[in-house]
């Protein structure tokens, strides 16, 4: 039992990230000072969202210049902090060196934060934001768990350097984040573990997610001849960030939560958009064989192999998210609402 302070100040680390922003949101909204840990607090283009953000809400907002891989670079923006939530993490998939771009950065730069709180007093609380895909690799591996589905339990074994590397960074990442928090009894660790992120983002032109790639391709014809039915769960950024403000505040909270709304796949998001763009927008109306896939794929995506399509695509995804309702008292939004609100966006952007 955690009972946090909200009138101390809150550290939110990569705070101008995708979920992070409406993370900030959620804390201003309710008051709080928010200790915003970003690269660069000078980039206007970065961090402007976030400062008009700081005068629409009736909490507060300073900025701190930090660095995941700077030994203590964390420190001044950690001082009178109860709560600190660990954000920061690249989601990128396409890597020349996943050690140096994924791994590194996901495992030192979690390091580099808990090790800061263990060396900041105020501290009692620390959230990650870890990943559903640190309990498993392929949608295949699902048939080898206890329920047939990822649970809280649930851990990834199947991820390499080699293949789904970044993967791997989210599994050794929260593996060391519980390291630290075992060796220690000042502050307990709470994960969160979302799904697939979508729903509108903060800072469009800026937002470097995966998660903006996979619905340009949704508008710009790549899936126009069809959409792999590839298994995935979605959770929409607005509710992440909800999650991970309850994970925060509850004085009940512990463990890890798998934060996932809907078991899903992508021709089924595709289809969520046709009602409110299908007149103007080449979406994608049908599957995508796997066989042709399997021919395709590798050239149109080198993330696409074999092994990959092989293992997700037509196989079902599953999550049991009983915890996080249970536990935290989470509701989500429709998938249709988080699927058009988050292509709107794009729309507005001109980005497709």
């Amino acid at each position: 039992m955690t009972q946090i302070d909200s009138s101390k100040p809150v550290l939110v680390t990569g705070a101008n990230g995708y979920v992070a922003s409406w993370l900030v949101e959620e804390l201003l909204k309710n008051g709080i000072t928010v200790h915003a840990a970003v690269r660069n607090p000078d980039n206007k283009k970065k961090v402007g969202h976030l400062i008009d953000l700081g005068d629409k809400h009736p909490g507060e907002i300073k900025f701190f210049k930090t660095d995941l891989l700077t030994e203590n670079s964390y420190a001044e923006a950690m001082q009178g902090c109860e709560l600190v939530y660990h954000t920061a993490s690249p989601f990128i998939t396409d890597v020349k060196d996943p050690q140096r771009d994924l791994v590194d950065p996901a495992v030192k730069g979690t390091s580099n934060v808990l090790l800061t709180a263990n060396n900041t007093p105020s501290v009692k609380r620390v959230v990650v934001t870890s990943s559903v895909v640190a309990t498993y690799t392929d949608a295949s591996d699902l048939a080898n768990t206890p329920k047939g589905m990822i649970d809280e339990e649930v851990w990834n074994t199947t991820a390499s350097l080699d293949y789904q590397p970044y993967s791997l960074s989210k599994t050794l990442a929260e593996k060391k984040a519980w390291e630290i928090a075992d060796a220690q009894s000042q502050w307990d660790l709470v994960t969160i573990n979302p799904a697939f992120v979508m729903g509108p983002a903060q800072n469009a032109v800026a937002t470097t997610s995966e998660s903006m790639a996979v619905l340009k391709q949704m508008g710009d014809g790549t899936f126009k001849m069809g959409a792999p039915k590839m298994g995935v769960g979605v959770i929409d950024v607005r509710d992440l960030a909800v999650a991970h403000y309850k994970a925060g505040f509850t004085p009940e909270a512990k463990g890890r939560y798998i934060t996932s709304a809907h078991n899903t796949n992508f021709l089924e998001m595709g289809l969520t958009l046709q009602d409110k763009f299908g007149a103007n927008y080449p979406l994608p109306k049908k599957a995508l064989p796997k066989w042709l896939l399997m021919i395709v794929g590798p050239f149109t995506n080198k993330l696409l192999t074999r092994r990959f399509i092989k293992n997700n695509v037509n196989i079902e995804w599953k999550a049991d998210n009983s915890k996080i309702v249970n536990d935290l008292g989470m509701t989500f939004r429709p998938l249709k609402e988080t699927m058009e609100d988050s292509f709107q966006v794009l729309v507005d952007n001109k980005i497709v």
